[in-house]
């Protein structure tokens, strides 16, 4: 049960998009042929991709075909699954280019990779953590951790008009603080809702300035390549189903190897030692990447992770760019075409609509001809009736929200200091203001009849007026 096509032993060069455009249309058909027979538009990549048939077919096989026990042993199919762990935990290094200086940590997502860090990094009274406000709320929330321990943290702002990070506020904040020990920086390769593709160039001059940098690279890397010799961040967390679509539920933590010892775990669990007593209360922790597994790791599934980045490297990363690039242009141009018959536009894109800075994800609202956003849950309903699958929301990323929604640091103090508890729906009633868009994300599988059928779905709504009420605002 191998891949349709033939593993390249060199790179594609200057393919013109023609080609391109057939060689994923044949691979549209062959691996991801679900989606036509039950006549989907599926443009949540970057919530979550889609596994290609073949890859399902091959772990289906590789389950049936053998036995396999728990790691943590000497047995025959202990052995098994060691050696096929291994296999996995070396391909990944391998991808990114790491196998020298990183060691790779298995977890249960990107957000356990984070987590980590955030639990472990030796953050101490006059520590600083330095975020940007473009930030995944699994990177926001190690500011709990922060705080905690004494330290202190600070956001550099976005751009309004681009939302991308304002690089004379980042050299500032990141040359403040000389004396302070254990500072880190912490920032998205490319956002999670924008598609911006911040500067890698801030790991090496963060590191120059005394920083350890966290690099999330869980948006980035289904797209584009990381090579970890290029660019060498402290600590990468990544997501394997946002490369690959299956399995879910595994990610991992690149950890410089220079930097391992500093992370200080507070605790240990079953797999992570090397010695431990209750009679004496003493206990070593493992020297690399077992220190950080908490008990069994998923040998079941942690295997076609090797497949699933072989299946990547057969097509070649700088294809998948390339096409992802195609596509998004292609449909950026078609929806700020879209106009009311009173000349307003129907799409208003939040962030930049120029490809060499983002990636292939897209925020958004639809709005009226007198420029009132239709609610984006009356949007995603109408989608979902069409078999059309995209996200609504503000996608664990409030600095990216607050920015567009122009909710200001006093209307949010005010907001939290006057309750104990609250939501979505109750801060926009309190605000008066929309929280949340529209997202849509293409990848390997996405089609230009994909794009045709959602440009159609956004037709729907020319000369329509949007109703406002308490959850309808103007954009």
């Amino acid at each position: 049960m191998g891949f349709w096509f033939k593993k390249r032993t060199t790179p594609v060069v200057g393919n013109s998009e023609g080609s391109d455009e057939q060689f994923f249309n044949d691979l549209r058909k062959r691996e991801f042929s679900r989606l036509d027979r039950q006549r989907q538009v599926y443009l949540d990549y970057t919530g979550g991709n889609l596994y290609a048939q073949s890859l399902i077919d091959k772990h289906f096989a590789y389950l049936r075909d053998a036995v396999y026990g728990n790691p943590h042993s000497t047995n025959p199919t202990s052995q098994l699954s060691t050696r096929n762990v291994t296999e996995a935990r070396e391909k990944v290094l391998r991808f990114f280019n790491a196998q020298d200086d990183y060691f790779c940590v298995f977890t249960a997502n990107a957000s356990g990779a984070l987590q980590i860090v955030g639990e472990c990094y030796p953050f101490c009274e006059g520590s600083q953590f330095l975020l940007t406000a473009d930030n995944h709320n699994s990177v926001n929330g190690i500011r709990e951790y922060c705080q905690s321990k004494g330290g202190h943290y600070n956001y550099c702002p976005l751009h309004y008009e681009d939302l991308t990070i304002d690089e004379t506020s980042l050299d500032e904040m990141l040359r403040q603080h000389p004396e302070s020990k254990h500072k880190l920086l912490a920032f998205p390769a490319q956002s999670n809702v924008s598609g911006v593709k911040h500067p890698l160039s801030w790991v090496a001059k963060a590191q120059s300035l005394g920083w350890d940098v966290l690099l999330d690279a869980a948006a980035y890397v289904p797209t584009s390549r990381l090579d970890l010799k290029q660019v060498q961040p402290d600590f990468v967390s990544v997501s394997f189903y946002k490369i690959f679509g299956y399995p879910t539920g595994i990610g991992c933590l690149l950890v410089k190897k220079s930097k391992f010892e500093l992370l200080k775990k507070p605790w240990f669990a079953g797999g992570t030692v090397t010695a431990v007593s209750v009679n004496y209360g003493g206990h070593f922790l493992a020297a690399d990447h077992e220190r950080f597994e908490n008990g069994t790791v998923n040998y079941l599934d942690i295997p076609a992770i090797s497949r699933g980045l072989d299946f990547i490297e057969n097509i070649g990363m700088e294809r998948i760019n390339r096409r992802v690039r195609h596509l998004t242009q292609t449909l950026i141009k078609r929806m700020l075409d879209l106009r009311h018959n009173n000349g307003q536009p129907l799409v208003r894109i939040f962030g930049p609509t120029n490809l060499d800075v983002k990636g292939g994800t897209i925020i958004f609202n639809v709005s009226d001809g007198d420029g009132n956003a239709f609610p984006f849950e009356e949007v995603e309903q109408r989608a979902n009736s069409q078999l059309i699958s995209l996200r609504t929301g503000c996608f664990c990323n409030p600095g990216i929200d607050e920015v567009n929604n122009c909710v200001s640091t006093e209307e949010l103090a005010k907001y939290f200091s006057s309750r104990k508890t609250g939501n979505y729906y109750d801060m926009i009633t309190y605000l008066g203001k929309m929280r949340g868009a529209i997202r849509i994300s293409v990848g390997i599988p996405t089609t230009e009849e994909d794009i045709e059928r959602f440009i159609q779905f956004l037709q729907g709504y020319k000369n329509k007026m949007a109703v406002l009420g308490a959850h309808r605002v103007a954009a």
